[in-house]
Formats: structure tokens, C-alpha cells, sequence
């Protein structure tokens, strides 16, 4: 799977959060995240790996009983099924991996095709 770079595709997951699927394949999925300044990813758990890159930005990340904030370039990778959540303290640009493919990711054309 190839993929080009179009300012297109972005939908809302919360108030504040967009994420656009990037790329996938059989066994990973990889999605970017636009976080606006003071919004907030509420805790959270999931069976998916997830590994992470902050692009751009702030946030005050939360995995487990563990708080620190990260900056530009710092990186994380979130066990599955353990809890987590963010603060965004700028606005931020991050681009996360999910093992397996988190299917309800999927563009919907593909989701279809899985079911």
C-alpha cells in the first residue's frame, strides 16, 4: 500500500481531536492525530498495542498510574488493555501504530470488506 499526503480524509473523534487513517496492512494500522490546545482524550483502555511519535506540540500523557508530559520528538508504546489518556497542552501533531489493525480505524470501504 502506497499513500500520498492530502490535507482530506480527517474526521472528528472528539471535541478538539481529528485523526485521519494513514496506512494499514494485516497486522498493523498507522493514523495521525490533530489535538487542538486544552482538549482532552478521556482515559481509555483497548486489546491494541499502540505506539506513538509527537510530532508537533504538548501533551500531558497518562498511561497507567505513570503522568508525564511529552514534547516534540518524544515517542511512547502503550501495552494493549492498559489504561491511558492525554491532556493536550498545545496544540499537537501525533502519529500512533495500532497492532492488531484497529478495524473500527479502518476506512469505511475497507471495514466493509473485513466483515
Amino acid at each position: 500500500m502506497l499513500c500520498f499526503s492530502s490535507a482530506s480524509g480527517y474526521t472528528n473523534v472528539l471535541p478538539g481531536i481529528r485523526m485521519k487513517t494513514l496506512a494499514f496492512g494485516k497486522k498493523t494500522l498507522l493514523v495521525e492525530f490533530r489535538m487542538a490546545k486544552g482538549s482532552e482524550l478521556p482515559p481509555h483502555t483497548h486489546i491494541h498495542e499502540q505506539t506513538g511519535y509527537l510530532v508537533k506540540g504538548r501533551i500531558r500523557l497518562k498511561v497507567g498510574k505513570t503522568s508525564k508530559i511529552m514534547r516534540q520528538g518524544d515517542c511512547w508504546c502503550i501495552p494493549g488493555n492498559l489504561i491511558h489518556g492525554a491532556k493536550i497542552l498545545s496544540d499537537a501533531i501525533a502519529v500512533e501504530v495500532f497492532s492488531p489493525v484497529r478495524k473500527e480505524y479502518l476506512p469505511k470501504s475497507e471495514s466493509r470488506k473485513s466483515e
